[in-house]
């Protein structure tokens, strides 16, 4: 009976682990708000002037900071091209990264036994001492997990003109851009 309950907890303990892990994914080159996607962040741009755009790209923790300002780039090439222009000058960028530290308690069940765990006993400075991890011990510290995770958002200013400018090491021929980094862009999974 002890065996058949410890297997559908392993059952269930593995089938959540495939869902939770399912639905983490770096954030793909996408809108941001997309409703149909699994993973949050995204692009967003804004008109300042007929030819001066806000362009930002914000990605989830999963999304590294070149992800993030590779697709910036990329979405700046793009929106240069769908306005009818050539190239793009990148006026003023930033990177901000969002650190959090996140921790969460060792659960009871954890490890490759289940739950059984080992106990034993030691010689101390008073004689001996026993140990267990359910009531923890002098030197028993890691049954909490501390992790620090980091976000990034890239954001530009771009200036878009036609023709391009190759002494202008800011500007960017967006036809070039686009067709550089087409292949290393990840679009949402349908």
């Amino acid at each position: 009976m002890k065996r058949l309950q410890n297997a559908k907890i392993a059952v269930a303990l593995a089938a959540t682990t495939a869902i939770v892990s399912g639905c983490a994914t770096p954030t793909p080159y996408q809108p941001l708000g997309a409703h149909d996607s699994r993973a949050k962040g995204g692009y967003s741009d804004q008109k300042i002037t007929d030819n001066i755009w806000r362009v930002s790209f914000v990605g989830n923790t999963l999304t590294s900071r070149k992800t993030v300002e590779t697709y910036l780039l990329y979405r700046a090439a793009e929106l240069t091209l769908q306005q009818g222009y050539d190239s793009f000058t990148i006026v003023n960028r930033a990177t901000d990264r969002d650190v959090e530290t996140r921790i969460s308690r060792d659960p009871a069940f954890a490890g490759p036994y289940g739950w059984w765990r080992p106990s034993w006993s030691y010689f101390g400075g008073f004689g001996w001492r026993t140990w267990d991890p359910w009531y923890g011990g002098p030197f028993w510290a890691d049954n909490i997990d501390v992790s620090t995770v980091s976000k990034y958002e890239a954001t530009a200013e771009i200036q878009m003109s036609r023709g391009t400018n190759p002494n202008d090491k800011a500007s960017f021929d967006a036809r070039q851009v686009v067709a550089n980094l087409g292949p290393s862009i990840q679009l949402p999974k349908q």
